[in-house]
């Protein structure tokens, strides 16, 4: 397992970005959260319309790690096994049967799972329960994922027809949902050049799985102070309608706010975009920097705010000005 110290872990995650950069054109902000969940050791959710680069992203994310990719198509039709694996009925050179685990594509250290809302709940839970336990179940047998493992799931925001949206709790666990803007004319210009001539490039290998690992687990040991810790629980409580310190937009507009899994999400987040900042301590401003991709996912409005076209974003802006504000003044 390689040593891993602060500036190792920023000049390698650096290397990382400036390799995705070669292929994908702008989305700094986009690639910047995917490395972030990575590191994380979670799994990340991108919106956005058809064609902006998504399964892209990933697979040039996994030559510039060298890991192993595979991508899922979602569908109506896809069944638990055509993701984890299934029995089959094999036959050794003596001619005796036997049965043998053949692996799903989960089996893999970067799984793209495109258009996750397409395929029934049954599916999703399969997917899902792979992301959670890191292991998989056939046959009263536990197969163990590889290592490291990261699901980047994708669903398009506009096709909502023949779809099985995800239940919220489910949504709960991605460490970020990431939405994906769409590029800007002089981004377009830049796409056109790189994607119509006759070189295409390709991002390449500055990292392997074990150094991977090797960040994860130096984020994990990044110091946070009891202040930052108590900023992150209070910027989740606010979250929900029934808090004292909730403003007054959330009383207004949210049903529920975000889960334990969110505080998790901002105080994880936090300590990595401290590294990438150079600093082995985490500021309140780390918090504010992944809120909206931590938190987003995990408010669920209610139905006014649905009429009067207020997002998550915008709330979790207001959440976290409130709660840095108090803490400031006291």
């Amino acid at each position: 397992m390689p040593e891993m110290d602060a500036d190792r872990f920023r000049q390698t995650a650096l290397a990382i970005e400036r390799e995705v950069g070669k292929v994908i054109v702008g989305q700094k902000a986009l690639v910047r959260d995917t490395l972030i969940t990575l590191l994380a050791g979670g799994n990340a959710l991108l919106e956005g319309v058809p064609g902006l680069g998504k399964t892209l992203l990933i697979r040039t994310l996994a030559q510039a790690i060298d890991c192993h990719f595979s991508r899922i198509q979602f569908t109506p039709d896809l069944m638990p096994a055509d993701i984890v694996g299934t029995m089959i009925l094999a036959e050794d050179e003596e001619g005796r049967r036997f049965f043998r685990f053949e692996p799903g594509p989960i089996f893999a250290n970067l799984v793209l799972a495109d258009e996750i809302n397409r395929a029934t709940p049954k599916t999703q839970s399969a997917l899902l329960e792979a992301m959670q336990e890191r292991t998989v179940t056939v046959a009263k047998t536990i197969h163990q994922l590889p290592e490291p493992f990261f699901v980047l799931a994708t669903q398009n925001p506009i096709e909502m027809e023949g779809t099985y949206p995800l239940p919220e709790a489910q949504l709960d666990r991605f460490l970020f949902k990431i939405d994906v803007p769409f590029p800007s004319v002089e981004e377009l210009v830049e796409i056109a050049e790189r994607t119509t001539g006759v070189e295409v490039p390709e991002a390449q290998p500055v990292a392997d799985g074990e150094t991977i690992l090797a960040m994860q687990r130096l984020a994990r040991g990044v110091p946070i102070a009891e202040h930052v810790t108590e900023a992150a629980a209070r910027i989740t409580r606010a979250t929900h309608p029934d808090d004292p310190g909730a403003p007054e937009s959330v009383r207004r507009y949210v049903r529920y706010g975000a889960s334990p899994r969110g505080m998790q999400a901002l105080i994880l987040g936090g300590k990595i975009h401290a590294l990438l900042d150079g600093r082995f301590n985490v500021a309140l401003d780390d918090l504010r920097a992944v809120a909206r991709p931590a938190l987003r996912h995990r408010i669920i409005l209610n139905f006014e705010a649905q009429a009067e076209g207020i997002t998550p974003d915008a709330l979790i802006d207001e959440v976290v000005d409130a709660v840095l504000a108090s803490l400031t003044v006291t």
